[in-house]
């Protein structure tokens, strides 16, 4: 039974890292001692040290537990023997490649069906759809497949937005973005806008948060979902 937040950012307007997910982080990882955090995605160009040092300091606020697959020479086996994980934001391309390239696809999906907590944020949660295919990050390195986790059987957009009226930008929208990818690919993509997220608990997957999400099917109009509403019900 997969354990799982999925959050569109990190951080909200006036708000601390994480500070507005502390009580959900805090229950998710309740009884996680060992909680393993991914840097990869390096928002900033960040290094991976800074990125887990500012993770570590942050938990400690929670008083939970962060060790860095930084600096390690063996990432899979530091998969192997933590009872946590969070996968943090920056360039989903980025994160991807060094996924792939330290082969960790199998080892997180293995651990994350196996119960142990995850909890996403930005490219960290996009990463967790069938592909990143529908990020919104530039491709600063070319990954060997745009698959991924594939943990939850749609796409993310996170950072969701519509468009402003009265606004003179001239570039596509989102949603003209989203059904460009859906000329070539078919699966459902859900336009997750800012301090909302996706809770995945006893194979229920519920949107979270103060906001509707937009959800996007193939051939069809877009859907506004509510808070609460079980993704499920657009599976099934």
């Amino acid at each position: 039974m997969k354990k799982m937040i999925l959050a569109s950012t990190s951080t909200i307007y006036g708000s601390k890292y994480l500070e507005y997910l502390f009580p959900v982080i805090k229950n998710l990882f309740s009884n996680s001692n060992n909680i393993l955090f991914i840097p990869y995605a390096r928002p900033n160009g960040i290094t991976l040290k800074s990125y887990t040092d500012l993770v570590k300091d942050t938990f400690e606020q929670l008083n939970l537990n962060i060790f860095g697959i930084d600096n390690s020479s063996n990432p899979a086996e530091d998969i192997k023997r933590c009872d946590g994980i969070f996968i943090g934001g920056g360039n989903s391309f980025l994160l991807l490649d060094s996924i792939q390239k330290n082969k960790l696809i199998a080892p997180i999906t293995e651990k994350v069906n196996s119960g142990t907590p995850l909890l996403g944020t930005s490219a960290g949660t996009n990463i967790c759809g069938v592909s990143i295919g529908t990020t919104n990050d530039m491709p600063i390195v070319h990954p060997s497949s745009l698959k991924s986790l594939n943990l939850i059987p749609f796409n993310i957009n996170p950072h969701y937005i519509d468009p402003i009226l009265g606004s003179k930008h001239m570039g596509e929208s989102r949603e003209i973005r989203i059904k460009e990818f859906h000329k070539f690919n078919d699966q459902i993509v859900i336009g997750l806008r800012e301090g909302s997220y996706l809770q995945s608990q006893e194979n229920n997957i519920i949107l979270k948060g103060p906001n509707t999400a937009r959800i996007f099917k193939k051939n069809n109009d877009p859907l506004e979902i509510e808070p609460e509403f079980n993704l499920n019900k657009l599976l099934n």
